[in-house]
């Protein structure tokens, strides 16, 4: 059993190759979340807002996506195999294990890290969204450069650092859109569907085209690997086609949630201002007619007219 998958030049077996590292590090990150909510939940039951099951739920999640991009099969055959797997690793961790991981990572979990690591100015200025667009795209471009991916892919060592670079990206990503940390993500909901739409889907674009269109192949690794049912040159071509539009449906889904949410605040909003203004618009009303009646008042005061008063059904019996 190997700690953690690297490329081989053996043929592609479907028995069954499990990786030690990958088990260890998936229930480290289970047991560590767990017990670290279990502690706070009894140091602090006041805390408890009732979101902690939903939560747990998404850390789990998001760690089944990081044991499913790095264990057998997808993580052997992205590591020496399949072009096209080693862009679907890349999916998983940035688009799937990241955010869910996030989304699973309490506010007070969250500022406890940065608090123990010494590192929340480094933090609030990496999750600038501009910042972390920069990044994430420059990461993307250098873990995808053919001297980037023949290197780190022939030793588990450099394996285990381009899943962890891929992950650590994801999460960068998705900082200023679904951050624990309330005040470090994106001021409003049209910058983060702007941001989104650029840092995620609109860049990644250009090194997918390069990929798809490349007229033969570029990574070494792949190209000399025992072939799996498809040439290499196709290989790439559909590891470029998923880089350029496979992160579309996440990415538009995700900004179409924003967009729904902040058209439904935005239209709550509205209907807590309209009683408001209507009360306004009664009392200034009211206040138009007191104003009115008073001046007829003083206005008859003045010409020595006193206007007899209006009897009353008292008066007539």
């Amino acid at each position: 059993m190997r700690w953690w998958c690297v490329a081989v030049n053996e043929s592609w077996s479907w028995v069954p190759r499990p990786y030690l590292g990958v088990w260890v590090l998936c229930i480290g990150l289970l047991v560590s979340h767990a017990v670290a909510t279990r502690r706070h939940q009894r140091r602090h039951p006041e805390s408890l807002d009732g979101r902690e099951g939903r939560r747990a739920v998404w850390f789990a999640l998001g760690v089944g996506m990081l044991w499913l991009a790095s264990d057998w099969p997808v993580g052997a055959l992205g590591a020496g195999y399949l072009s096209s797997i080693h862009m679907l690793q890349y999916m998983l961790y940035t688009l799937g294990a990241a955010p869910l991981m996030m989304l699973g990572t309490p506010e007070w979990m969250a500022r406890a890290i940065v608090e123990r690591t010494h590192s929340a100015a480094a933090v609030r200025l990496l999750t600038r969204p501009l910042v972390a667009a920069i990044l994430f795209n420059l990461v993307l471009l250098a873990t995808h450069a053919p001297v980037s991916v023949d290197t780190l892919r022939s030793t588990q060592v450099g394996n285990f650092v381009l899943d962890m670079i891929w992950l650590f990206s994801g999460l960068l990503l998705w900082a200023p859109v679904i951050g624990p940390i309330t005040e470090w993500r994106a001021r409003s909901a049209p910058a983060r569907i702007v941001y989104l739409f650029c840092a995620a889907a609109l860049i990644p674009m250009i090194p997918g085209g390069f990929i798809a269109f490349a007229s033969q192949p570029l990574y070494g690794t792949y190209e000399l690997a025992p072939r799996v049912g498809v040439s290499a040159l196709d290989d790439q071509q559909m590891a470029g086609v998923l880089m350029k539009i496979g992160n579309i449906p996440i990415i538009w889904a995700v900004m179409g949630v924003i967009w729904f949410r902040w058209y439904e605040s935005e239209q709550r909003s509205a209907r807590r201002r309209q009683p408001v203004r209507g009360a306004r618009s009664a009392a200034a009303s009211r206040t138009a007619d007191v104003t009115v009646v008073s001046r007829e008042t003083v206005a008859a005061s003045g010409s020595g007219r006193i206007e007899p008063p209006t009897p009353t059904g008292a008066d007539l019996n």
